[in-house]
């Protein structure tokens, strides 16, 4: 596998409430760990159509986001890309949905998409305008970090624990400037 293709990206609109869980699950995964060479750990935010240069030439890809599903909030569900393109697009209905599918489709369609590719969805308990996850998905992120570094083992590419771990930088609830929210 070339060393400059792997992706682990978190999508989600961090006003969102439960919709933030992509970026706090990279924030997690930033602060904690070391990734070897090539790969490649961002958060995303609601990219829309232009996720589509993000997956493009990369021999493997994890997302990490909020999925739609009939389970208890905090759910984990997990999706290869055959599973994700078995069904058509749903329309966008909103600015915030991220369009995976389509994204996917793009670069499937020029012969240039991943050929691994898994996305760590959570099932969300609320997506209404907020700035902090609910308990149920905040209990979420250590299985959906689990689950980001197993597939990195599994596809050679380990990340390894920081020496010094620090607290996951999680700037939407701390305030503008990066300092801890004192408001109670």
């Amino acid at each position: 596998m070339n060393a400059e293709r792997v992706g682990v990206i978190g999508l989600g609109n961090v006003l969102m409430g439960d919709d933030a869980f992509g970026g706090w699950v990279v924030q997690t995964l930033l602060a904690g760990y070391e990734f070897p060479e090539g790969v490649v750990v961002e958060d995303l935010g609601t990219p829309g159509l232009d996720l589509t240069p993000y997956i493009t030439d990369r021999e493997a890809l994890v997302l990490v986001d909020t999925v739609r599903s009939d389970a208890a909030p905090g759910t984990l569900r997990l999706y290869r890309r055959d599973e994700i393109l078995r069904h058509p697009p749903q329309a966008r209905v909103s600015p915030h949905d991220p369009g995976v599918q389509e994204a996917l489709l793009t670069a499937e369609f020029a012969g240039r998409g991943p050929r691994e590719l898994l996305l760590v969805g959570a099932v969300p308990e609320t997506t209404a305008m907020a700035v902090r996850l609910s308990p149920a998905l905040r209990g979420a992120v250590p299985m959906a970090v689990a689950e980001v570094l197993r597939e990195l083992e599994r596809l050679g590419r380990p990340a390894a624990p920081r020496s010094a771990p620090r607290p996951p930088h999680i700037w939407w609830e701390n305030g503008r400037d990066g300092a801890e929210d004192t408001r109670t």
